[in-house]
C-alpha cells in the first residue's frame, strides 16, 4: 500500500505494489488524488461533528471527546501533506513530517482510549484535572512516537530503519490496543444502561475500523489492479476510517443527553397555571391567552401564559 513511512524503512527502498494514478497540477505531481478528496471530505465532516458536539453544552465528556476529533483532523492534514507529495519523499524534511504524522495518529488513538473511561466518572468530566490529564498524556504519547519514529528513520538511539521492529510494535500493537480497550469499555458501559441501541453504533464502528485495516493492508494491490490504477485500497480504507470516526460521534451522541434546563436555542417554555383558588371561569379566561407585563423583562416585551 502507499503508506507514508514505508519509503523510510526496510533494507531497501520500499514502494507500493500498485497505487492510483497521479495527476499534474501546476507542474507538480500529486499522488493519490482520490484519497486526497476523501481527506478533504473528512476535514469538513470533522468540523461539522465538532460543531454539534460543542452545541451540547451540558453533555457528559463534551470537552474530552472534542480533543479526539481535533487530533483526528490534525492527523488527516499531515497525512494529506505526506501522501500527496506536497512534501516530497526526497526532501530532508519528509522523515520529520512522517514522524509527526505517526505521533498525531498515536495521540488520536490515545485520546480515544482515555475517552473510554470518561463516562465512568473516574475524574469529573470537563474539569481542569480531567482535561489536562488528557492533554498532557496525549502529548507524552505524541513525543514517544516522535522519538521512536525519528530514531528509526535516522538510525539513532539504538533504533534501525533496516529492522523497525519496535516502531511496528508501537504503531500497530499499542495503537490497536488503545482502540480495543476503548471498545471493551463502551460495551461494558452500554450493558449497564437500559437502552441497548448504542451497541449497534459500536458494532458499525468496529466493522468500519476493521474494514479500513483490511482494505489498506490486505487487498489494496488487488483493488488497484481491478480499478485499472484509478483508485487503490487506500481510497476505500480512508473512507472506512472516516465512517468509523463518524460512528464514534454517533455513539457518543446516543449515550449523552442535553440538560434542557441549560439548553440554548431550544423552544420557549410552555407555562401552565394550576391554582386551586381560581374558579373555573377565571382559569378559562387565563387559558385563552391573557398577557401580563413583567417589570424584570425588557421594555415592550410580554409573555403569554
Amino acid at each position: 500500500m502507499a503508506m507514508p513511512l514505508c519509503s523510510l524503512v526496510g533494507a531497501a527502498t520500499q514502494e507500493p505494489q500498485c497505487y492510483s494514478r497521479n495527476i499534474e497540477i501546476g507542474g507538480a505531481l500529486i499522488f493519490e488524488p482520490p484519497t486526497l478528496v476523501i481527506h478533504l471530505v473528512a476535514l469538513v465532516m470533522t468540523a461539522i461533528m465538532i460543531f454539534h458536539i460543542k452545541a451540547k453544552y451540558t453533555a457528559v465528556g463534551r470537552k474530552e471527546i472534542v480533543v479526539f476529533f481535533y487530533l483526528y483532523a490534525a492527523t488527516t492534514v499531515l497525512e494529506f501533506l505526506v501522501m500527496s507529495g506536497i512534501v516530497p519523499t526526497a526532501s530532508p524534511a519528509y522523515p520529520y513530517f512522517a514522524a509527526i504524522h505517526i505521533g498525531l495518529g498515536m495521540a488520536t488513538l490515545w485520546a480515544l482510549f482515555v475517552n473510554g473511561f470518561v463516562p465512568f466518572q473516574w475524574i469529573d468530566d470537563g474539569t481542569p484535572m480531567s482535561l489536562w490529564t488528557l492533554r498532557i498524556s496525549a502529548l507524552v504519547v505524541f513525543l514517544i512516537s516522535l522519538i521512536v519514529s525519528i530514531g528509526t528513520f535516522q538510525n539513532l538511539m539504538g533504533f534501525s530503519s533496516g529492522a523497525p521492529t519496535f516502531l511496528w510494535i508501537w504503531y500497530f500493537v499499542f495503537g490497536g490496543a488503545f482502540a480495543l480497550i476503548y471498545i471493551v469499555c463502551q460495551i461494558i458501559l452500554v450493558m449497564s444502561l437500559e437502552d441497548r441501541w448504542p451497541l449497534a453504533d459500536i458494532g458499525f464502528g468496529v466493522f468500519f475500523f476493521v474494514a479500513a485495516q483490511v482494505l489498506n493492508f490486505a487487498v489494496s494491490p488487488r483493488i488497484c489492479d481491478l480499478a485499472k490504477h484509478y483508485v487503490d485500497g487506500t481510497f476505500f480504507g480512508t473512507m472506512a476510517t472516516l465512517l468509523a470516526v463518524m460512528m464514534v460521534y454517533k455513539y457518543w451522541d446516543s449515550i449523552t443527553k442535553e440538560d434542557l434546563e441549560f439548553a440554548v436555542g431550544g423552544k420557549s417554555n410552555n407555562w401552565e397555571i394550576n391554582d386551586p383558588l381560581l374558579g373555573d371561569s377565571a382559569m378559562a379566561s387565563v387559558s385563552k391567552g391573557a398577557e401580563y407585563y413583567d417589570p424584570s423583562m425588557q421594555a415592550g416585551s410580554s409573555q403569554r401564559i
